[in-house]
C-alpha cells in the first residue's frame, strides 16, 4: 500500500525504477519477534520486499530471511523506499491465516510520513480510487471510472514553515496508495521519486515509515502488535 499491499499469492517481482541503479543496502536485517508460526522484521528503506525486475535485483528482504530460514513465506509488501515493520509466516497454514487477515482488512497499520505543506485541517479522510498507469508503470494513478476502492484517514503530528509530519492510517492496500493519495491531497511525501516534481530533490530518502502493525497471532488467536520507531 501506498506503500503496503494487500496479501499476495505468490511472491512475483517487483519493479525498480529503470532510471536508477539499485543499490540496496547492507548489513543485517532487526528481528523484531520470531515464534513458531511468524517472523517480524524492520526493513530498511531502498531494499526490495521480493525480487525485481532488473537484472541483479534479486536481494531483496525475502531472499535475505529465506537465506536465514527457508520456511519463510511472504505475506504482504512494502515499496522499496518504506522502512518499516513487516510480518513473514513460517508455514503455509500461517500464510494463509495472515493473508485473510490482510484481505479482510483485519489488520491495524500506521505509518507516518514527512511531506511538502501542511493541511489546513488536523485531520481528515482520503477517499480516492486508484488504478495502474498502464503506460507508466510502476505509477498509479487515481480513476473514478475502472479505480479499486482506496481509502486513507490521516492527521497532522506536526507543523513546520514548509512541511508536516503526518501519521497515515490506511484502511485499504492498494499499490502506492499513501504516496498517490498524499499527491491528491496536495502534500507529496518528501523523496518520493515517482509523485511530485519536486519531493525527491532536498533528501536522500522517500520519508515514508511503516510505524505500527497489528494482527492476530495465527497459533492461538492472540492480538500481536509491533512498533518500529521513525527514523527520520
Amino acid at each position: 500500500m501506498g506503500a503496503d499491499r494487500e496479501t499476495v499469492s505468490s511472491v512475483g517481482t517487483e519493479r525498480s525504477r529503470p532510471s536508477e541503479p539499485y543499490s540496496p543496502p547492507k548489513g543485517p536485517i532487526r528481528i523484531l519477534h520470531t515464534e513458531t508460526a511468524l517472523l517480524v522484521v524492520e526493513k530498511p528503506a531502498g531494499l526490495l520486499s521480493v525480487p525485481g525486475k532488473p537484472a541483479g535485483a534479486d536481494d531483496c528482504l525475502l531472499a535475505r530471511l529465506v537465506a536465514m530460514d527457508p520456511a519463510t513465506r511472504l505475506v504482504h509488501r512494502l515499496d522499496r523506499d518504506t522502512s518499516g515493520v513487516m510480518v513473514f509466516a513460517r508455514s503455509a497454514k500461517a500464510q494463509r491465516h495472515l493473508g485473510l487477515q490482510f484481505e479482510r482488512r483485519h489488520v491495524c497499520k500506521r505509518y507516518v510520513a514527512r511531506v511538502h505543506g501542511a493541511p489546513a485541517e488536523a485531520s481528515g479522510e482520503i477517499d480516492l480510487p486508484l488504478i495502474a498507469d498502464w503506460p507508466n508503470r510502476p505509477r498509479q494513478k487515481v480513476c473514478h471510472r475502472c479505480g479499486k476502492p482506496a481509502r486513507t484517514r490521516w492527521e497532522v503530528l506536526a507543523r513546520g514553515p514548509t512541511c508536516a509530519r503526518l501519521a497515515l492510517m490506511p484502511e485499504t492496500g492498494r499499490s502506492h496508495q499513501l504516496r498517490v493519495h498524499l499527491r491528491a491531497l496536495g502534500h507529496p511525501i518528501f523523496g518520493d521519486p515517482l509523485y511530485g516534481p519536486h519531493a525527491g530533490r532536498d533528501v536522500l530518502r522517500m520519508m515514508l515509515h511503516a510505524e505500527m502493525l497489528s494482527f492476530r497471532n495465527p497459533d492461538g488467536g492472540a492480538r500481536m502488535t509491533f512498533l518500529s520507531p521513525v527514523p527520520f
